[in-house]
């Protein structure tokens, strides 16, 4: 059974990053907008070009189709042999973290692995003859200040996606009229494949989501997000701000809920757990499943 620790700040561990890469083979690694704008400028591509020869999903997912390791696992596409990660400056927050994970509760902050020993010293045990590192140095050391200001934004982003999906529901009469297809749809969403759920969204507002045109600097993931917050919001009223039908309403709290799972899966979280959070506080406010 795999138990989950959770870490102080102080805790000393085996933490010290090591160049085998073991961590660069056989794991998932999600993506938020600005993550792959950043991997992108690594890369010296443009972040289409970036998206679509090294993704998967619309851009939420980092391609491992690499060489595979002693262990018979892919590597990800951005591993060299010999050399280690290629756009090691612009790795995302994952990869910066690991083998640690990151909880956000409100305003609690938690540091964690999974297993009784942390799951890189079977193929990196040189790093138990190195000086243990304290969770904060390791933290420090793998400058992952940006990222984590960046994921919390756009799990803020992700909520806000997520209540203009309500507005439409609960706002426009339609939960009042008794229908029951707005809720099934979000349920049906959170279940889907990511594949699925990018084809279900459509093109020009999956290249929305992970491609927003912006002129903020990179170094400013804030202003990053909020202009891609701004930038979402000012294409969604265009697209919906004069709807004047219960059925259009429904399309429209299906498009943004949508996004919005589609963006949380990116973050790291379950689509199905997000989708049954949602469909049970849209029934608490009077919603028909």
């Amino acid at each position: 059974m795999s138990v989950t620790t959770k870490l102080t700040l102080t805790d000393n561990l085996p933490l010290t990053c090591s160049r085998s890469g073991t961590c660069c083979h056989g794991k998932t690694v999600r993506l938020n907008p600005w993550e792959l704008a950043c991997l992108a400028e690594a890369k010296g591509m443009a972040p289409r070009m970036f998206r679509d020869r090294y993704c998967d999903f619309g851009g939420i997912n980092l391609r491992f189709d690499g060489a595979p390791d002693w262990r018979q696992q892919p590597a990800c596409s951005q591993y060299v042999p010999g050399y280690g990660c290629s756009v090691h400056l612009g790795r995302p927050l994952v990869c910066r973290l690991y083998p640690l994970g990151r909880q956000r509760q409100g305003e609690e902050l938690h540091y964690m692995y999974q297993g009784s020993d942390l799951p890189c010293l079977e193929g990196c045990p040189e790093v138990l003859d190195l000086p243990q590192l304290s969770v904060a140095a390791y933290i420090e050391g793998q400058a992952t200040k940006h990222f984590e200001v960046a994921q919390d934004e756009y799990l803020e982003l992700m909520q806000n996606l997520a209540d203009i999906a309500f507005a439409f529901l609960l706002e426009s009469g339609l939960a009042e009229s008794g229908d029951r297809q707005t809720l099934r749809l979000w349920r049906e969403m959170g279940r889907e494949e990511p594949e699925q759920l990018k084809d279900r969204i459509g093109l020009e507002w999956i290249d929305l989501l992970m491609l927003p045109e912006l002129t903020v600097d990179l170094n400013d993931p804030i202003a990053f997000s909020r202009q891609h917050h701004d930038l979402l919001l000012l294409k969604a009223q265009e697209s919906f701000g004069t709807l004047d039908n219960l059925t259009d309403f429904c399309k429209a709290s299906e498009l943004l809920l949508g996004l919005a799972l589609h963006l949380g899966r990116g973050l790291g979280a379950n689509p199905a757990e997000l989708a049954d959070h949602w469909i049970k506080t849209a029934k608490e406010h009077g919603a028909l499943d």
